[in-house]
């Protein structure tokens, strides 16, 4: 088996790794009275299709059988109230600098205790899709909220035939399996956005307060990155995709916040130029040791506001999360989706969105592509140094998206720096960097960034994206000296030119590179230096900044 479900007698003890106090107070509630195992996820489907806040609407799921659902199943929806994204805010990860465990432990004890007079419902799954990783997942939710215990089931594995068999023969890994306790009608007059509480080392969540169900898939992934990271894998919140070309294969990768466009490249089929494989669009894992890539889920939690009910794609939808319904000529209840009702509207597809979809790839990446919104940076620049290869995925600059709840002062279009794109680490960020540079040096990755924002003014389109990629895979790209910083080239795409003889646009750069100084300095002087990070980082940017300042001045002469 992958994971630890149960111990020896002589293993229960205060001495075993695998024990803690977090890890006691959320397994224990797992045995209680009130908690009903779900065991099958028709099972889920059928509570879930009774449940009062669901919606039963008359769009049909395509291949329900070969999904483990009944043959006659429906897309279901259900709806949250105001809140409909991800709450970073309440997020604390225990045994980190600023967080006072003692303290959370009696709060989760009371939590859990007020939920003892209700019934619950305790659904299993697997995340990690092949015999290289997989591990066992275990989640608790109260009755009323059977359409979120339904879209985790199907949002990860559930737990049949097939898998049990390739579970019992996948690589054993010393780690005790995920437990996610999740109340999300906790009320706490401390904590009026909630409460997630990640314990990463005994791989163990508890969802408080917060309905959204990306709480439930983004904790449950948190955990799972921390196990894989901590056996040999590069955790991985990105897309990867292979071409099979005429004489090769090309498998990238790319790395962006929801929003980004990451979903749009992952899973472009590029009017079917290629024979296209797709591993997922939100989270994988890399062998350190031989460079295959694995998926951990098996379904797409997307947005639905790119789909019209006119789009094929709603012929792989499993569920609609905060979208609307209405009825169609024939009197049937279909969707509204494109973000009418709110922003964020969100859907479950199959793995069957995917023509070509594989769970395990064998081969090595070719490329990593960091996608950027920032308007210092032309459609494509290729980096050709390791270091800063890395550099620029440890500072990945973009906006922030609908996908987030975030304060209301929030300003979305003001640059962010989110670190691989990967706001669920629960590690030091140092180690990540160590990762993804290994990557570059030991497995020879190319790295590119693709701006998906705006350039000189002008919004760069997802078709002038794709075509920026599939120039590089096919050897049609030319790419040019990126102005001073030998580092760097680009490909020139017509109307969106770098000047590198304007003042200016070197300004512009300068600004960008050094805000992402100021984040690395900054990590150095925050949580005790949790974070902190090499110093080839600060000298490597602060030399880019001076050749800029050197060619500006050039130029002023």
């Amino acid at each position: 088996m992958s994971s630890v479900e149960k111990l020896s007698v002589d293993q229960i003890t205060k001495e075993n790794p695998l024990l803690s106090n977090f890890r006691s107070i959320i397994e224990t509630s797992f045995y209680r009275n009130n908690v009903h195992k779900i065991t099958r996820l028709s099972d889920g489907y059928t509570l879930a299709t009774k449940a009062l806040g669901t919606i039963v609407t008359d769009i049909p799921v395509y291949r329900p059988e070969e999904l483990g659902l009944p043959a006659d199943a429906k897309v279901l929806v259900a709806n949250d109230g105001k809140i409909v994204g991800r709450s970073a805010m309440a997020r604390r990860i225990l045994s980190s600098p600023e967080v006072d465990d003692e303290f959370y432990s009696g709060l989760l004890r009371e939590a859990i205790y007020q939920s003892s007079q209700k019934d619950c419902y305790h659904g299993e799954v697997f995340v990690g899709l092949s015999a290289d990783f997989m591990i066992k997942c275990h989640l608790q939710l109260p009755k009323g909220f059977e359409h979120s215990l339904y879209a985790y089931l199907l949002n990860f594995q559930s737990i049949t035939t097939a898998y049990r068999a390739l579970y019992s023969d996948s690589i054993y890994y010393d780690e005790g399996d995920i437990y996610v306790y999740a109340d999300p009608t906790w009320v706490h007059p401390d904590f009026p956005d909630g409460l997630v509480l990640i314990d990463p080392t005994h791989n163990v969540a508890a969802i408080l307060g917060l309905r959204y169900f990306g709480e439930l898939k983004k904790a449950t992934l948190t955990l799972a990155w921390a196990i894989a990271h901590r056996n040999g894998f590069i955790a991985c919140h990105g897309g990867l995709k292979q071409y099979s070309l005429d004489d090769k294969t090309y498998t990238m990768a790319v790395f962006g916040l929801s929003g980004s466009g990451k979903s749009t490249i992952t899973l472009a089929q590029h009017q079917n130029q290629h024979n296209v494989t797709v591993l997922h669009d939100d989270a994988f894992i890399i062998s350190k040791k031989d460079g295959s890539s694995t998926a951990l889920e098996p379904a797409y939690f997307d947005k639905t506001q790119d789909y019209s009910m006119k789009d094929p794609h709603i012929n792989f939808f499993l569920t609609g999360h905060n979208i609307g319904v209405t009825l169609n000529e024939q009197h049937e209840k279909v969707l509204v989706t494109e973000d009418i009702r709110n922003n964020n509207g969100r859907t479950i597809k199959s793995r069957y969105a995917t023509p070509n979809r594989k769970d395990y790839l064998p081969d090595k990446l070719d490329a990593v592509y960091w996608i950027m919104k920032d308007d210092s940076l032309p459609p494509i620049v290729k980096i050709d140094d390791p270091v800063l290869a890395t550099i620029f995925g440890l500072t990945l600059a973009t906006k922030r998206s609908t996908a987030e709840n975030v304060m209301p002062e929030t300003d979305l279009d003001r640059l962010v720096i989110e670190p691989f794109a990967n706001p669920f680490r629960s590690y030091p960020l140092t180690e990540d960097y160590q990762d993804f540079k290994e990557l570059f040096e030991k497995q020879k990755v190319d790295c590119y960034i693709l701006n998906t924002g705006y350039f000189n003014g002008q919004k760069i389109s997802p078709q002038q994206t794709l075509s920026c990629i599939e120039a590089v895979i096919n050897n049609k790209e030319s790419f040019l000296p990126f102005g001073p910083l030998t580092a760097m080239t680009y490909a020139p795409t017509a109307s969106l030119l770098p000047d590198f003889n304007d003042q200016n646009y070197l300004i512009k750069i300068q600004d960008s590179l050094r805000y992402r100084l100021d984040f690395v300095q900054q990590q150095n002087n925050t949580l005790n230096s949790y974070h902190m990070l090499p110093i080839e980082i600060e000298r490597f940017l602060q030399k880019l900044l001076d050749d800029l300042k050197t060619a500006e001045k050039r130029i002023s002469e």
